[in-house]
């Protein structure tokens, strides 16, 4: 039987360590995906550490019902290496990205097409297996999405960043008040969403975030103007350059220091979509909220529909490529270890 190789968590809060396996052998409409790419996504950092932060030292436990050792990783593209019975012969060789937002399938969220939202879920890399290794197990074949003519990096992000950022941003493409658009945190997500926003809006994209480089990155990319959050008096300035503030935004990192800040530069009757998972508490003064009329909602990830649609636009290249790096799979630690200290602009793609 050949073996596959992993790079595993083994302990909570510990460094991930390589583990060899025999490799699964398919069955029904299972399908098993030799990795080519897998990004490295900050969620990946919570379930490594066995917590997400709730703030006021309250902890959000990331460790129920997973079994060690357990492999991380769910931004994947690959080749179709063998399928199960129920699978045509004719898919194996094909290049695929990887859906990796899978449910139970038979809840009622999952019948509506929201599996991302299913509570019994089965997300690749998260509460299945996923993509720090030579291979994955995929439960079904459709979850299988074609890339060409895109590079195979832009394909496997596409599947969380991708997809989250351009959730996030469907949320504010009908709303009737389309003056401005903000965009706060330029991580690797929040630099795709800056991709997409220049195909799926007209007006010109604001940015924000505490990293200078990340802002100077995000001007050479497309952004109009760019804001340090730190900066004295900054929200009086863009209260009045803007207008009495912006219509839309997206909180691409989700801590309290972000959210402070949308608050504060949000228009009346404007709209705050919530996507970051840095964690922390939040809260508004009610008579604030209603002041402003404003609307607040939280995002994570995109559906399957949802991934097929961006993968469409992304193919008629009208997607402009964002910051990311390519490193060996070996080396998945240290780059764990640079994004958790704030040194990495863009996206950390894996390589097998």
């Amino acid at each position: 039987m050949a073996q596959m190789l992993r790079q595993s968590l083994v302990k909570f809060d510990a460094p991930l360590c390589e583990t060899i396996v025999e490799t699964p052998k398919p069955q029904g409409r299972e399908v098993l995906v030799r990795i080519e790419r897998c990004g490295l996504c900050h969620s990946d950092l919570h379930i490594q550490d066995g917590y997400a932060d709730l703030g006021g030292g309250k902890k959000l436990d990331t460790t129920r019902g997973m079994t060690l050792p357990f492999t991380l990783g769910h931004e994947i593209a690959g080749i179709v290496e063998e399928v199960g019975s129920d699978v045509p012969k004719d898919l194996i060789g094909a290049k695929k990205a990887v859906f990796p937002w899978i449910g139970c399938g038979q809840c009622r969220d999952c019948l509506n097409g929201d599996e991302n939202l299913c509570v019994k879920q089965r997300f690749l890399g998260v509460a299945i297996d996923g993509g720090f290794a030579s291979h994955v197990l995929v439960p079904d074949a459709k979850y299988l999405l074609d890339y060409d003519p895109l590079p195979v990096n832009q394909a496997a992000t596409l599947m969380c960043s991708g997809v989250t950022a351009y959730g996030a941003l469907k949320r504010l493409v009908d709303r009737p008040r389309q003056r401005n658009l903000l965009l706060i945190g330029l991580g690797g997500v929040g630099m795709m969403g800056l991709s997409f926003a220049q195909a799926m809006f007209k007006q010109k994209i604001a940015v924000a975030d505490l990293s200078a480089a990340a802002r100077e990155s995000a001007l050479q990319n497309g952004a109009a103007v760019a804001f340090d959050p730190s900066e004295p008096e900054v929200v009086r300035r863009i209260i009045k350059e803007t207008e009495g503030g912006f219509d839309e935004i997206v909180d691409f990192a989700g801590n309290e220091k972000s959210m402070a800040f949308a608050v504060s530069v949000v228009a009346r009757g404007g709209k705050i979509v919530v996507s970051g998972l840095m964690g922390g508490n939040f809260s508004l003064p009610m008579v604030q909220w209603i002041y402003k009329r404003m609307t607040i909602e939280g995002f994570m990830v995109g559906t399957l529909a949802e991934a097929h649609e961006l993968m469409a636009l992304a193919r008629t290249g009208k997607i402009k490529p964002t910051p990311m790096k390519e490193e060996p799979m070996a080396d998945v630690q240290k780059w764990i270890d640079a994004l958790r200290a704030g040194k990495v602009v863009g996206r950390i793609v894996l390589k097998n």
